[in-house]
């Protein structure tokens, strides 16, 4: 089991908190963390390169010249692929998928293992509540000014409910707020430093409890 110390908003240790070790004791895997995170990148990317076949390029509805007689090659539209402004023919198109599978176990996994590096670097900082009321930026910018591995990015883990707080930090320079049921393998590696609330914590215990290297 691991441990972690829990923090006040004010920035005062009020405690401990025990983590499954499954979640948060795995060794890193270099070959899992960047096969995870590139899937994940490459199933991001949008198809915008996309090329027009004979049939949908506009025009060319009229045969350009009679069949026969006229002593050059038999034509039966100005929108052919050899002519200019005509189709493309095994251009790229919208259609391409570039999805990448990768096995859930494996996601969980990856998963795992990045947070278990934060915690070993003390870089995963709990809170015992994440509840600001009045919604505003100051008391969330002052919060973490007090907290360990101040000055780093941070990504804010929170309750799903928990609006308020995405509200007040979203004007903040280099802080990321996340939903704790949509937390994923990327957001992890990029993040300075994690800060989250014990509550949030249970519900990633929750939602994550086969996670682990099994």
């Amino acid at each position: 089991m691991a441990t972690t110390s829990l923090y006040n908003q004010k920035g005062e240790t009020v405690g401990t908190l025990e983590l499954p070790a499954k979640l948060f004791s795995v060794p890193a895997d270099p070959n899992v963390l960047y096969e995870v995170v590139t899937a994940q990148q490459t199933n991001r990317r949008a198809v915008l390169a996309h090329t027009k076949t004979r049939g949908e390029v506009r025009g060319g509805g009229r045969k350009p010249w009679k069949q026969k007689g006229t002593g050059r090659a038999r034509q039966g539209s100005i929108r052919s692929p050899q002519w200019k402004g005509g189709g493309v023919v095994f251009g790229p198109r919208k259609t391409r998928v570039f999805d990448v599978k990768v096995n859930r176990k494996l996601r969980q996994k990856a998963l795992a293992m990045a947070l278990s590096d934060l915690l070993s670097t003390e870089r995963l900082v709990a809170v015992d509540s994440l509840e600001f009321p009045e919604g505003k930026t100051r008391q969330v910018s002052n919060m973490l000014a007090v907290l360990p591995q101040a000055g780093r990015r941070t990504l804010l883990v929170v309750e799903p409910k928990n609006r308020l707080v995405s509200r007040a930090a979203r004007n903040l320079s280099g802080v990321e707020v996340i939903p704790a049921n949509a937390l994923n393998v990327e957001e992890v590696l990029k993040a300075g430093r994690l800060v989250t609330s014990s509550s949030a914590l249970e519900t990633m215990k929750t939602l994550f409890a086969s996670y682990g290297a099994s």
